[in-house]
C-alpha cells in the first residue's frame, strides 16, 4: 500500500523476456521449411559462435488460396535446425498437407532459459491477438513408446487430421536376397515416420527376395507381412508403425493391420478432449527404439 512516500515495485523478468522475444520473431519474415535452409542455420550458428544452438521457433502454414497461419511454437534444448529439421520430416510424411505450405522463424537463444518455458511465454503472447493451430494436438510428440500404442487420441489430435502417408515410397530399400532383419531396417531408414518393431533373431536368418522396382509403404509392409509367422503382425497407427508378435491384438488408434492372412483396415478411435489434455503435447518426448 502507497503512503505518499514509500511503495512496493515488482520486476517481472519473465514479462520482459516474453515481451522481448514476442517482438524479435514478429519482425522476422518466415523461410520455407527446407532442407537447404536448416542448413543455413547451422552455418549461421557456426558464424555466431553459439555452440548449442538452442533457441524458440514458430512454424506457419499457407493453404493454397488461404491467409498464412501459424500452427506451431516451441523451443529446441537441442540444436533449432535438428529440431526443425524432425518436424520437416514428420511432415513430409503425412497425408492431407505438403511440405511446400510450411514456413519458419526461430531465434538462437544461447542463455539457459527452461527454467522460465519460453515456448510458454510466446504462445501466452500469441493467444492474446489470435490462436495458434497445432499446439496442445500432439504435433510436438516424439515416439512416446510401447505405452502409448494403446492410447484412444482425442478428436482434435494431429495425427488424426493428417495421419502417416502409407502410399509415399520408401526410400533405399535393395532389391534381391537379403535377410528379412536388413529389410525392416532399409524400411525404417526409409520412410518419414517411426517403425517401431520388436527385435527378433529368426529375422537375420530368414532370407527374403525383394522384388525389383519401387514400393509404397503400403507394399513394403504387404510385403513383409507375407514372411512373417502367424502371431506377428504390423499395424499402422496414425502417427507411427509397430510391428510385434501380438496378433490378434487390436488397436484404438490403429488404421490398418498386416498379416501373413492379409490385410484388414479399421476406423481409428477417439474421444473427445478432457481435462489434462493440454499436457499431452509433449515436445521432448523420447524414441523408444
Amino acid at each position: 500500500m502507497a503512503d505518499g512516500y514509500s511503495d512496493q515495485f515488482r520486476l517481472s523478468i519473465t514479462e520482459a523476456l516474453s515481451t522481448q522475444l514476442y517482438a524479435a520473431l514478429k519482425e522476422l519474415e518466415p523461410a520455407p521449411l527446407t532442407q537447404e535452409n536448416l542448413d543455413a542455420l547451422v552455418a549461421q550458428a557456426e558464424r555466431l559462435g553459439l555452440p548449442s544452438k538452442s533457441g524458440v521457433y514458430q512454424l506457419f502454414r499457407q493453404e493454397p488460396g488461404k491467409e498464412r497461419q501459424l500452427t506451431y511454437v516451441g523451443k529446441a534444448d537441442e540444436p533449432l535446425p535438428e529440431r526443425l529439421g524432425n518436424h520437416l520430416y514428420k511432415l513430409s510424411g503425412r497425408e492431407g498437407i505438403s511440405i511446400d505450405e510450411m514456413s519458419f522463424k526461430c531465434l538462437f537463444v544461447e542463455e539457459d532459459l527452461s527454467s522460465v518455458s519460453p515456448e510458454k511465454m510466446l504462445i501466452k503472447e500469441h493467444l492474446k491477438t489470435g490462436k495458434i493451430v497445432w499446439n496442445n494436438r500432439g504435433f510436438g510428440n516424439n515416439d512416446p513408446g510401447r505405452n502409448r500404442d494403446r492410447t484412444t487420441i482425442k478428436s482434435t489430435h494431429f495425427d488424426l487430421e493428417f495421419p502417416i502417408d502409407l502410399s509415399r515410397e520408401v526410400k533405399g530399400l535393395t532389391p534381391g536376397v537379403q535377410s528379412l532383419h536388413d529389410v525392416l531396417w532399409e524400411i525404417k531408414r526409409g520412410i518419414p515416420f517411426n517403425f517401431r518393431f520388436k527385435h527378433s533373431a529368426a529375422f537375420k536368418e530368414l532370407m527374403v527376395t525383394v522384388p525389383e522396382g519401387n514400393m509404397t509403404v503400403d507394399e513394403a509392409f504387404r510385403f513383409v507381412a507375407q514372411h512373417l509367422p502367424d502371431k506377428w503382425q504390423i499395424c499402422a497407427l496414425l502417427g507411427w508403425v509397430i510391428m510385434y508378435d501380438d496378433s490378434p491384438t487390436t488397436y484404438p488408434s490403429a488404421r490398418r493391420y498386416y498379416r501373413f492372412d492379409g490385410v484388414s483396415t479399421q476406423t481409428p478411435k477417439s474421444r473427445k478432449p478432457g481435462k489434462g489434455d493440454a499436457e499431452d503435447d509433449d515436445e521432448n518426448g523420447d524414441f523408444d527404439e
